[in-house]
């Protein structure tokens, strides 16, 4: 007689919190603004202001935009104001920094829109493996936000997971 193969985890209460569905749909784009500057080093403004006004900022339409400079450059404040100016109802965001800073703010507000209502008292699993770029920061800031109401909070998958929290 053989025995039925139960699927435990689905039966169970245990809620998942897939950070990968809070990946904000759209195009990435890095503007490094050492291409604009002479030597890769200095910033001359007569010719940045004319390379900003000649770019093709269409390009950069309803994505999101990292703003940067690869080199040592000193680069004023008012020459990434400048740009982001540009990016003024094209761009969907726009922040100074690496892509990894630009995925960071975007699941800093991604993840301020939780609705901790469905982790009330229940226990949770954070999801670890993802196909998109999750920052570390966004587990810890999933983690802090659902440990107020979750019953337990565990990391990874459910046949493999790390305990990270239980109301005591």
């Amino acid at each position: 007689m053989e025995k039925e193969i139960v699927n435990r985890v689905a039966k169970s209460k245990l809620i998942t919190l897939d950070l990968e569905t809070y990946y904000p749909k759209g195009d990435r784009f890095e503007i490094d603004l050492s291409q604009w500057l002479d030597e890769g080093l200095i910033l001359r403004e007569a010719h940045f202001r004319e390379v900003l006004e000649q770019h093709q900022w269409e390009a950069y339409r309803d994505g999101y935009v990292a703003i940067h400079c690869s080199t040592e450059a000193i680069v004023p404040v008012w020459a990434y104001m400048l740009t982001g100016k540009y990016l003024e109802g094209v761009a969907r965001d726009t922040v100074v920094g690496t892509l990894e800073v630009l995925e960071t703010q975007l699941f800093r507000e991604a993840l301020n829109t939780l609705d901790l209502n469905s982790f009330k008292d229940r226990p949770v699993i954070i999801k670890g493996c993802s196909n998109l770029p999750v920052p570390a920061s966004a587990y810890v800031w999933a983690l802090q936000k659902v440990q107020k109401v979750a019953k337990s909070v565990l990391f990874g998958e459910a046949c493999s997971s790390v305990p990270l929290f239980r109301k005591t």
